[in-house]
């Protein structure tokens, strides 16, 4: 099997717009999440979130264009670009041929449904833009990656909600690794923060009003996020042979399902999720250093998971350190895994391990190293990235120096 290895990353989350600007929000502990601002925003209960401030559309794309992308296809592009042009890949011949995009998302095109819905419903309009499907459907980013970039291989959408952007890149991972493709580009996005799109969520309450705070032991809810992150994932000779920057390696990868609940987690599922990264990439527990975990901020998810970890790596539990991004830039569903790994990216090029903040009381459930409200200094050799879904989905993928 090869060597897989990520050669480029590029994002734009409540964070900010671009890597550099992320890594450095997360260095400092900086909250994304605030008041949100939309059409009808007053009439939810529901009024925070992580999103994406300054962000410009009309700025970037001509007026075609924005005919056919809808916002979560807008920051799949603006993502892929910067990943790509840190890569330093072209793609003519016959690597043009070979590579291809899988991306994640949940909802895909929730703004254009929204605004569509509203158009018809409430405006009392007879027709929509002849644009409306193909600028919905969940295959939209990819499908605009490949035409952008001219990835003529493999390219398709994985859709299985929290974890979409984990099992995304597990595909592509191992396609380079079976030798199918040198190269390819991966990761989720998503832009469910419209009227429509929080609304719906309200109905599950397990929203905050307030803030989100994984495993501190007065969380109330999650909080959603939007945005995307974008990787290429390349062979490791290939990209030795042509000189390029290594981010990190693809280690593992294992999937399970919990075959138990539509919405209630388990921990035998998530348990059997981590410990086949670790079997799948020949990793002894000893050599895992760091977790972003899924830590959505809910009491279900929080102490589910925490209990996995405990199982699977018995008292080195307790040397692991485990924090959840998602207390910055909130939960992007479909895209949330793509923008956390990049927390595992700077844990393992930079030393630097991002923070749990908004954290306040500790919680005897979730006993273990959440990196409370400061970024650390730390050497890292190994660190997973936890994905668990609603109906019981669970893709964790594991990294490593290099």
């Amino acid at each position: 099997m090869k060597r897989v290895v990520i050669t480029g990353a590029g994002t734009i989350n409540a964070l900010g717009h671009s890597v550099a600007a992320t890594f450095a929000a997360m260095r400092e502990g900086h909250c994304g999440i605030g008041p949100l601002e939309f059409r009808d925003v007053e009439r939810l209960a529901i009024r925070i979130g992580g999103q994406v401030h300054g962000f410009e559309a009309e700025g970037r794309f001509n007026r075609q264009q924005m005919s056919l992308y809808d916002r979560f296809t807008q920051f799949t592009l603006i993502a892929a670009k910067e990943a790509i042009a840190q890569s330093g890949l072209e793609f003519h011949g016959e690597l043009s041929a070979k590579s291809g995009v899988v991306l994640g998302t949940a909802g895909g095109g929730v703004s254009t449904w929204d605004d569509n819905y509203r158009s018809v419903y409430e405006d009392g309009k007879n027709r929509v833009h002849p644009f409306v499907v193909p600028k919905l459907m969940n295959n939209a980013a990819a499908s605009h990656v490949s035409m952008e970039f001219n990835l003529k291989g493999p390219s398709f959408t994985v859709s299985t909600a929290c974890a979409s952007s984990n099992h995304a890149m597990a595909q592509a991972f191992q396609m380079v690794r079976s030798g199918m493709s040198a190269a390819m580009v991966t990761g989720g996005s998503e832009s469910m923060l419209c009227f429509g799109g929080v609304k719906a969520w309200e109905g599950l309450r397990v929203m905050s009003k307030e803030a989100c705070r994984p495993f501190s032991a007065n969380r109330n809810g999650m909080v959603q996020g939007e945005g995307a992150g974008i990787f290429v994932f390349e062979d490791y000779d290939h990209a030795r042979a042509r000189g390029a920057e290594i981010l990190c390696e693809v280690l593992g990868f294992a999937m399970s399902s919990d075959a138990s609940d539509i919405v209630m987690p388990s921990k035998q599922g998530a348990a059997r999720a981590i410990a086949g990264a670790l079997k799948d990439g020949g990793i002894n527990p000893e050599q895992v250093g760091y977790i972003n975990a899924h830590g959505t901020g809910t009491v279900a998810n929080d102490k589910t998971e925490c209990a996995a970890v405990a199982d699977v790596f018995g008292p080195h539990a307790d040397r692991l350190m485990i924090s959840s991004t998602k207390s910055m830039h909130g939960h992007l569903i479909g895209g949330t895994g793509a923008v956390e790994l990049l927390a595992c990216i700077m844990a393992l090029k930079d030393g630097v391990i991002a923070p749990t903040i908004s954290y306040e009381e500790p919680d005897p459930e979730c006993a273990l190293d959440v990196v409370p409200n400061t970024a650390r200094d730390a050497r890292v050799e190994v660190a997973l990235s936890n994905a668990f879904a609603f109906g019981g989905l669970n893709a964790v993928l594991a990294l490593g120096r290099v």
